[in-house]
């Protein structure tokens, strides 16, 4: 596993956390951020989705960032109750909410929405009827998520309280990054993110197409295989729990 030299594209912090869990595995890494998280302005939509949280009988969290920025305006626009079960794709994300005193649920084990849907409180809530939902988010995502719940009878009201952008770089970093450390293998943690790495890559993406990908869901993948990445490995989760046990079952490839 330490043969492995990983290019990391979560934001800053993301990655910067990443980073050292991997150096304590003994794996080099090097973070080049390709997502930039950027909190919308506070319109008159959020806050009216603000005031319905309340209504609502379970609350989905699927990022951390989204999890930050909606505790930040709970506190200033805090509805009456906010006694309703919560969950998280994720136990990171799930622990920035449980420190807020909520009633927070995630998986124990897998790091995904379909680990996510088979959570028996979840599974308890939408069985009542006329559940709703909220799922907070950055613009777009888990559209799967949310044609499952409704699938269940839910109805399901999105809050979208951040944008991923692309940092600003100077041309060919990315190709350049590579090839002077000498990297094995890239990892991102979203669709958006594999976008932006395909777009940092320009005409060198043939290239780095047959490095090895480490994405996080089904749905990252089949977009990177699309695209033309020849080796996709689908981490079953963003956390480093879950790229590390996939590092774990895929030895470097002699390229």
């Amino acid at each position: 596993m330490t043969g492995w030299r990983l290019l990391l594209t979560r934001p800053a912090d993301d990655c910067a956390a990443l980073a050292e869990t991997l150096a304590a595995q003994g794996i080099f890494s090097s973070c080049l951020p390709l997502l930039e998280i950027a909190p919308l302005p506070v319109s008159a939509t959020i806050r009216q989705a603000l005031e319905r949280l309340s209504d609502c009988s379970a609350v989905i969290v699927v990022s951390k960032p989204a999890a930050r920025i909606a505790l930040d305006l709970l506190d200033a626009y805090e509805p009456q109750s906010l006694t309703m079960p919560w969950f998280t794709v994720g136990s990171a994300t799930g622990e920035i909410l449980r420190e807020h005193g909520l009633d927070v649920h995630f998986p124990e084990a897998g790091d995904d929405s379909e680990a996510l849907l088979q959570l028996p409180r979840l599974r308890q809530v939408l069985s009542e009827s006329g559940a709703r939902v909220m799922i907070l988010r950055g613009e777009g995502g888990r559209e799967l998520l949310a044609e499952r719940l409704r699938e269940s009878g839910a109805s399901v009201e999105y809050l979208e309280l951040y944008r991923r952008e692309l940092p600003s770089y100077a041309p060919q970093v990315l190709p350049q990054r590579i090839e002077a450390e000498r990297l094995n293998g890239l990892v991102v943690s979203s669709g958006q993110g594999f976008e932006h790495l395909r777009h940092m890559a320009g005409a060198a993406w043939p290239g780095i197409a047959q490095l090895p990908l480490f994405v996080p869901s089904p749905r990252v993948a089949e977009l990177a295989r699309a695209a033309g990445a020849q080796t996709v490995v689908d981490c079953r989760g963003a956390s480093a729990a879950a790229l590390l046990t996939a590092l774990r079952e895929h030895p470097v490839a002699v390229l």
